[in-house]
């Protein structure tokens, strides 16, 4: 177990190194050939040629018979693989949790990711059969900090063009469902937790893209007000003091607006310090009862068997160097809290670290790109479910490295992985993956994804100090951290 010698090893080849290598080739060895096109339109001669050629390939000719009427999804998906992708795993977790979390149409899959990790240590220490934390209670807290963290942006960058690219960039997706698992330890710290009974789902927590556009709507348009106070309070001369403290005081005025439209379709939280009372049936039909407030459940609960403060996430980005910590800019959640932080570190520290903590019965947060190569209804994920390369006579031959770069993939799901299959040597076949998209995907609700799945489309997994390699402990402890830009694609949100 443990990280590589700590001097990295050599990302895969960037685009820009192939051009910088084809530059070094003689002109003699490089294939010069004339357009039938001079100018760069698309030329009619060219798509008879191309057409001539397709008519005369008999498997093309079934393809279009076949794909011009069929979804090219399910037309094209490979049975071997279906077959060898079985729900048959030889080292799980040691308890299963239930039920299987439903995030409907929202996109917090983040926050269902994280309580479903959590859960785990108070069924099981509670012998509870059923339960959930409350996902809405974190998402109302995340929605109403983000609203903030967008404003206090706002101030900050007030002397920017408002068409510059950090203020447009910033202003695009600004309360976004999705989120890391930073912004969860963010979370918990200052509000803590509570059971799905005492703040259940709303239309709009399962609904929320309504919600997200009224928010977004409203918070534009405050960022134009504060940027215009900005101007006359600079053209006044006042103290910078002076002008942040009065903008903050107009931005509360404004946060107003936002509280009340979150208490109004989400409904009130419960006050993280204001004592609740929670009963509950064990499996064995004993009734138990807690009290205290939400701040003081999460200290009595998710701190076993480890802190979310205590785990942080280790990543596989080929772009970047390795053994190092990663930021993304103006990227979080609470004002003045946890940054996004990422050791970046190979692909097969993940998948050992992965199966140290499922033997260690510990279910681990990952963060994938779900919909490359993934049957939802089946639920498999596998670079072989496809048969695109053959039906289309195409080589899909991106790297991972190149996919980040041309905006391929990113991390947009996040989700639990609960056990594993390990081959006669110990190496990891495929994974058990807990999903939060209802019973009705996968099966009953789990997925199995393959190793090279894995390696190709897995950038996070979060670990517990307690059991991640020294090595990468030191890093991410060090607080020596690169800087990525906000637009970066480890900025995606999950």
């Amino acid at each position: 177990m443990g990280a590589n010698s700590s001097k990295p090893t050599a990302p895969a080849s960037t685009i820009d190194e192939k051009y910088a290598s084809l530059a070094e080739l003689s002109l003699s060895s490089l294939q010069i050939a004339s357009p039938l096109s001079s100018d760069g339109s698309l030329s009619r001669d060219a798509v008879s040629a191309w057409e001539a050629e397709a008519a005369a390939d008999p498997k093309l000719q079934l393809a279009r018979t076949i794909l011009s009427h069929s979804d090219i999804r399910s037309a094209l998906i490979s049975r071997s693989a279906r077959l060898s992708d079985i729900h048959v795993f030889n080292n799980v977790v040691d308890f299963k949790t239930g039920p299987v979390t439903n995030q409907k149409s929202s996109g917090r899959c983040w926050i269902f990711a994280t309580t479903n990790v959590i859960r785990y240590g108070i069924m099981k220490s509670l012998k509870l059969k059923e339960f959930e934390l409350s996902q809405s209670y974190l998402f109302f807290w995340d929605k109403l900090n983000k609203a903030n963290y967008y404003l206090e942006l706002s101030i900050e960058l007030a002397d920017l063009p408002v068409d510059d690219r950090l203020v447009n960039h910033l202003s695009g997706d600004l309360v976004s469902d999705g989120g890391q698992w930073d912004m969860s330890v963010n979370l918990i710290e200052r509000y803590g937790l509570v059971p799905q009974t005492l703040y259940p789902e709303s239309t709009h927590s399962s609904l929320s893209g309504p919600l997200n556009a009224l928010v977004k709507t409203k918070l534009r348009e405050h960022a134009l007000i504060l940027r215009k106070l900005s101007s006359s309070l600079y053209a006044s001369y006042v103290s910078k003091d002076v002008l942040i403290s009065t903008l903050r005081a107009k931005k509360e005025e404004l946060m107003k607006e936002i509280y009340n439209i979150l208490t109004a379709t989400l409904g009130v939280p419960p006050s993280p310090d204001e004592k609740f009372v929670w009963e509950y049936i064990d499996a064995d039909a004993k009734v138990g009862k807690w009290e205290g407030t939400p701040v003081e459940y999460s200290k009595a609960f998710a701190s076993k068997p480890y802190l979310p403060s205590d785990s942080f996430s280790l990543i596989n980005d080929p772009r970047n160097e390795y053994s190092k910590l990663y930021t993304v800019d103006k990227l979080g959640n609470i004002w003045g809290g946890r940054p996004i932080l990422y050791v970046n570190t190979e692909i097969e520290n993940l998948k050992r670290v992965v199966v140290k903590l499922i033997k260690a019965g510990q279910p681990v947060f990952f963060g994938c790109d779900v919909g490359k190569f993934s049957d939802s209804a089946a639920g498999i994920m596998d670079t072989a479910l496809f048969e695109y390369e053959s039906a289309f006579d195409i080589t899909l031959g991106l790297t991972k490295a190149q996919r980040l770069q041309v905006n391929e993939s990113s991390m947009t799901h996040a989700m639990v992985i609960s056990g594993v299959h390990l081959d006669a040597k110990g190496n990891p076949v495929r994974y058990k993956v807990e999903n939060s998209w209802g019973e009705t995907a996968g099966k009953d609700g789990y997925f199995v994804m393959t190793d090279r799945w894995f390696e190709e489309f897995v950038y996070q997994i979060v670990v517990p100090k307690a059991l991640a390699p020294k090595e990468l402990v030191q890093i991410f402890e060090s607080g020596e951290r690169v800087v990525l830009p906000p637009w970066d694609p480890m900025g995606t949100l999950a």
